[in-house]
This record gives C-alpha cells, structure tokens and sequence, in this order.
C-alpha cells in the first residue's frame, strides 16, 4: 500500500511538472507566434510603403514645354530633367520637405560672406544688393537672385544658389527688397509680388558693373517679381536667361490652397507674422494707407494682403491685387529662356493649380514638376542635409545655366 502511494504521489508530481513544462512551452510558442505577428506586420507595413513610395513618390520630373529648340535642348543637356528624383525616404510629405529642408540647410549649411551695395532708387528708396564676386578673369557670367517673401541673404536656398554660382564660375548678387537686409526706409514704400520697377532699375545697375551674361533666379515671391519683369520687358529684358522655383505662378488659385486647414493654414499664419514684424520694424510706413488695427490682427496672408498690401498699393481689393499678380495669363510674353520648377505637392501651388497649359503657349517657358519637393523643400537622399553644391535646387541651377552658357544661340539677347 505504501509503494503505491509513492507511485501515485510521484505520478502527480510527474504530471504537474510535466503541465508545468507544457505550459511554459505553451507560452513560449504564444510568444513566438505573437513575435511573428508583430514582425509581419512590420514588414507589411514596410513593403507597404516601399511600393508606395517607389510608385509614388520616386518620378522623372514632368517637363512642360512646347515642341521646340528650347525644349530639346532641355531634354538633351539637363540631366536632372530626365532622371529620377529620389525624394528623402523618411520626408515626402510635403509640408515636412518645407519645413524640415528650411531648418536643416539653415543650420548646417555655412553662411555666406558677402560685399554689400546699397543701390539708391530713382523715387529715394533704397535697396541693398549683396555680392560674392570673383577675382577678375574675363567676362564672367552674374546670377542675379531674388530670395522669397522675407528672405535674405543667408537664406538657406540662395546659399544653395550662390554654391552653384561658384561653380560655374559666375559672380552672384542677392537682391532685397525695400526693408530687408537691416535697411531702413528711405520712403514710405515696401514691395509686393508686382513691384519689378525695382528689379528693373536692379539689373540696369547690374549691367553696369559687369559685361559678363546676366543670369537671373527668383524662388517664391522673388520668382513672381522676376516673370512680373520678365513679361512686362517681354524682349526688351537684358537677362540671358532665368530660373524660378517654387514660385506661385497661379497666385489667385494658390492664396486659396495656402488658407486651406490645418496644415497649410499654419504655413499662412508663418508668412503673416513675418510680413507684421517686417511692417512693424518700419516706423516710416506708419503714415502710410494701411488698416494697422487689422495688420496687427492678421493670421494668415489674405488678410495681411487685404489689410496692407491693398491699400499700401493702390488696389481697389485683394482679389484685384492676386489677379494681377498672377503670371498665369502673361507667361507667353516671357522672351527670355525660363524654366520653373515646382513640385506637385506644394501646398501653395499644387499640380491641379500648376498652370501646365499657358506654359506649353510659350516657345520660352518649361516647367519641371517633381513628384515631392513640397514648397523650396527638395530633400533628397536618407541624409538630405548634404553640402549647399550637392542640393537639387543647386544642382538644377548649375546644369541649366551651365548648358545655357555653352549655347550662346539659345541664350537671349535683348532687342533694342
């Protein structure tokens, strides 16, 4: 009898140990199995994305241009134009390439040493023209760049811009606007995306100093004001050739799409403050015509536009002051060599705005739409914040100019 309670006892203690071991066997396979869920589900969820941004996101550059010298030679000597772009992995949503590709070049591309020129206008304003220029060796090529709506000279995309001029060996001037640069006014008059009169008198004062091929680059507003020249000069413009990123060629579909929530809206409300802080650094323009409560009060562009900009210029409203700011309607009278580009995603021009039509009007304009780029984003690579020379905009700039300048036939030379 007591051999056979040691064997049941034993028995029992066999079976627990063994449903203990069972158990834990049990759970370690759970374990296994739930790990394995998590890991396909990972890699789902990567070869997901994977696809999606292969298909989507990584493009050739859509060139809108008509049939002709100027696109051919854009198709045969850009190089840029026929591959793909390959957007930063981690960063193709738009608003992430503007806000993330203007923090990373800001910070780790080295600044810029300049020469500054004040240029006195003909009305007694004032503007400031900041040069990097070459030691002297012929006639050397200029490129003449206009940054965007506050921007200067240490911008991060005109330090990509002036890295190019280098490389093509070419002085480089930065152009600001009345009230920029730390210059105060010397009338009670700031600028708007129609002011070219002050570009003009730019460029004239330009050529005045060098004999080499004027070259021109306008990014944001900076390139609305250049085709605002461009088309007002039609022939008569003494520029060689130009170039225009992420500017708003469509401005009064574009002030719509820049106002929509919640992320774009948060763009416009960026913008406002820094036009108020630019109107509030000027006490010259405090007589000016001007609704100062609502300037003070404004959050987003159109209401800035419509509180200052309106009455500041003369119009009569603000969708008076977009319509005619708007190049849409005058890119045919461009005579000089242009090529725009834009990125289908920019929150403030996106494709449907991208005026793809009027451009193939044109013997003159090309457009360059990039899948991603967001608004003067462009991040390219997993490390997208390389040297200011291997940047797209860059890159573009160097190829399309340095193409141009080998093709003096293409080049424009202005009618007298």
């Amino acid at each position: 009898m007591f051999i056979l309670i040691l064997v049941l006892f034993f028995s029992f203690i066999s079976v627990c140990y063994s449903y203990s071991v069972i158990t834990n066997m049990i759970g370690v396979f759970m374990y296994i199995f739930e790990l394995k869920k998590e890991v396909l589900l990972g890699l789902s969820l990567s070869v997901l994305y994977i696809t999606y941004y292969l298909v989507e996101a990584v493009k050739k550059p859509l060139l809108v241009c008509r049939e002709g010298p100027f696109r051919q030679f854009l198709e045969e000597s850009v190089p840029l134009l026929s591959e793909h772009y390959w957007p930063t992995p981690w960063c193709v949503e738009s608003r992430m390439q503007t806000v993330l590709g203007s923090i990373l070049r800001s910070r780790l591309l080295p600044p810029v040493q300049y020469r500054r020129e004040v240029l006195k206008l003909s009305d007694g304003g004032q503007v400031a023209l900041d040069w990097v220029e070459l030691a002297a060796g012929g006639a050397r090529p200029v490129l003449l760049v206009l940054p965007g709506l506050t921007g200067g000279s240490q911008a991060d995309y005109v330090r990509c811009l002036v890295a190019a001029a280098r490389a093509l060996q070419a002085h480089v001037v930065v152009f600001l606007n009345r009230g920029l640069g730390g210059l105060p006014l010397t009338t009670p008059r700031l600028y708007c995306a129609v002011s070219h009169a002050d570009l003009a008198e730019v460029v004239e004062a330009v050529r005045a100093r060098h004999a080499g091929p004027l070259l021109a680059c306008g990014v944001s507003l900076g390139g609305l004001i250049l085709g605002q020249y461009l088309a007002a000069h039609s022939h008569r413009a003494p520029l060689a050739a130009a170039l225009i990123v992420s500017s708003p060629l469509d401005v009064e579909r574009s002030a719509e799409c820049i106002e929509k929530p919640p992320l774009n809206a948060l763009l416009s409300y960026h913008m406002a403050r820094n036009l108020r802080n630019t109107v509030r650094a000027h006490a010259a323009l405090q007589g000016s015509a001007a609704d100062w409560a609502a300037v003070a009060a404004c959050r987003t562009v159109r209401e800035f536009d419509r509180a200052f900009t309106t009455k500041h210029f003369g119009f009569h409203s603000v969708d008076e002051y977009y319509r005619q700011a708007t190049l849409r309607d005058k890119l045919h009278q461009v005579a000089v060599p242009l090529l725009c580009l834009c990125a289908a995603d920019d929150p403030m021009q996106p494709f449907d705005v991208i005026p793809m039509r009027e451009a193939c009007a044109s013997a003159h304009v090309a457009l360059a739409v990039t899948a991603r780029g967001g608004h003067i984003g462009f991040l390219e690579g997993w490390w997208p914040a390389g040297p200011a020379h291997a940047q797209y905009i860059a890159r573009l700039a160097q190829q399309y100019f340095r193409a141009l300048l080998l093709r003096p036939d293409l080049l424009h030379h202005a009618a007298s």
